[in-house]
């Protein structure tokens, strides 16, 4: 046993290089929020035209994801995280170096496929410690980790830029250097200090497969980019969304005739499986559809009758809090899982989403009362963005590790786009009288709602995952003799 465990050991060195990498998917997603205005500026665009570059980002790292992920199970998680992030880092000193818009388009659409990251991440966490009696505690405790290093990567970006700007005498190309380094180093890090998966030999590629769902993948988010930049005509995008969801039809046919095929659809009917990719879809909605409505609450001036009138500099300090209680999430738990049941702690962590969003119905006029519901919902939505990948990448067989981990976050960010655009509808109708174009009260209602009820919905369904799912050998029989 002793030899088991020290072969297959997820070694410090191992969490270390990959927390770095997190770090660094951090400073990404954190910097360049706080420079919005700066880089309208600087591309000599319109605010609204800014909502393109999210948009494209979105559709591209929802292809790339899936593909990404396959190809690590295939030819090695560790090669394709350092393709990954060579791209990602060309990408980024691509944006810092054009100052046109579609030039800017490209290089912000293809910087997206950083998302493919963590899921290549905790793929080749988990198939380093498959060899061991404890590799799926192993794994959930570093992906804790690397969660923390995520938000604290945030923090760091969203802190960081506005500094640097003003460092550099206003000048965004020097400002947009620091993470393309960051990402340059990070690179090597991955190429010198990471050592490869164990992937299994004779697999080829369904290019059929990869072609159907890029082209499903591509109207869906497609559609869902148009809803969210045009609420007006958004029969548009709801019509793109339905031929995407229609083309996944002949595609789920095809992957069930294929011998090896590019999404195993039998694996995801599993009872370990589907409860977990369909939480990540319902939560998506909440971690990052409700973000920005959260924010224009806060900064809605009180004479609108609701709102906090904050100021920027306030409404950062508590988009930190809330950042800071999904990495205290992510650490609690490997914790809650240890001394209940991994299932047991990703359904208290629903529960505290679905808490956190409907104490915002009745509690949401007073500061400390939106700050009490963001820390609440933010402990449960750390633990479930450290969870849910591994909780996948322990029902998914030997040769799927990768599939399964990037099937979250390929359906986490398609729930939180079609909540995106729902919310920016929901917001949109209505104005109230005097304040201008202020969202009204009852769509900040309505998105909380939806918030909490798909967050409950997510503790319901992960009852269906059989008691002992994703424990270790060791634990199983220690619960079992018990």
């Amino acid at each position: 046993m002793t030899d088991r465990r020290s072969l297959g050991a997820i070694t410090f060195s191992l969490v270390g290089f990959l927390f770095l990498v997190e770090l660094s998917s951090g400073i990404l997603q954190g910097f360049y929020l706080p420079l919005i205005h700066e880089l309208v500026v600087h591309l000599g665009i319109e605010d609204a035209s800014f909502n393109w570059f999210e948009a494209a980002q979105l559709l591209l790292s929802a292809i790339a994801v899936p593909i990404f992920a396959k190809l690590g199970d295939m030819y090695g998680h560790k090669r394709m995280l350092v393709i990954s992030t060579a791209i990602t880092a060309a990408a980024s000193w691509w944006l810092a170096l054009t100052g046109d818009f579609w030039s800017f388009l490209m290089a912000w659409a293809i910087q997206g496929v950083y998302a493919a990251w963590l899921p290549l991440e905790v793929a080749l966490i988990f198939d380093r410690g498959r060899r061991s009696a404890t590799g799926a505690s192993q794994t959930r405790r570093a992906a804790g980790y690397l969660v923390v290093a995520l938000e604290a990567g945030a923090i760091i970006g969203a802190l960081s830029s506005s500094r640097i700007y003003a460092a550099t005498g206003e000048n965004v190309t020097l400002t947009l250097f620091a993470p393309a380094i960051a990402v340059t180093l990070v690179f090597f890090a991955v190429l010198f200090g990471v050592p490869e998966s164990e992937p299994l030999a004779g697999r080829k590629l369904d290019i059929a497969g990869v072609i159907m769902l890029s082209l499903g993948l591509l109207f869906i988010t497609s559609g869902l980019a148009y809803l969210r930049t045009d609420h007006v005509q958004w029969w548009y995008g709801a019509a793109l969304i339905v031929v995407g969801l229609a083309a996944l039809v002949p595609f789920g046919r095809h992957e069930l005739r294929h011998p090896d095929p590019f999404i195993d659809l039998r694996v995801l009917k599993k009872p370990t499986m589907w409860p977990v990719i369909l939480t990540a879809g319902l939560f998506g909605i909440s971690v990052l559809g409700a973000q920005i409505p959260l924010s224009t609450y806060a900064s809605t001036p009180r004479d609108a009758g609701y709102g906090l009138g904050l100021d920027t500099d306030v409404i950062s300090y508590l988009i930190g809090v809330y950042l800071v209680s999904m990495i205290i999430g992510a650490v609690l738990f490997p914790i809650l899982s240890r001394r209940a049941t991994p299932r047991i702690a990703l359904i208290v962590a629903a529960g505290f989403v679905a808490a956190g969003y409907l104490l915002f119905i009745p509690l949401h006029h007073e500061v400390w009362q939106v700050l009490m519901n963001m820390l609440i919902a933010g402990i449960g939505s750390g633990a479930l963005v450290a969870a849910l990948p591994a909780a996948a990448a322990a029902a998914a067989p030997r040769g799927q590790t990768g599939v399964a981990t990037g099937l979250t976050n390929t359906t986490k960010t398609i729930g939180g786009s079609f909540a995106s655009a729902v919310f920016g509808i929901v917001l949109a109708t209505g104005t109230v009288a005097g304040v201008g174009a202020i969202a009204s009260y009852a769509g900040y209602l309505t998105t909380w709602v939806i918030c909490g009820v798909t967050a409950l919905i997510c503790a319901i369904v992960l009852f269906f995952v059989p008691r002992l799912a994703f424990q270790d050998v060791e634990e199983d029989l220690l619960v079992e003799s018990s």
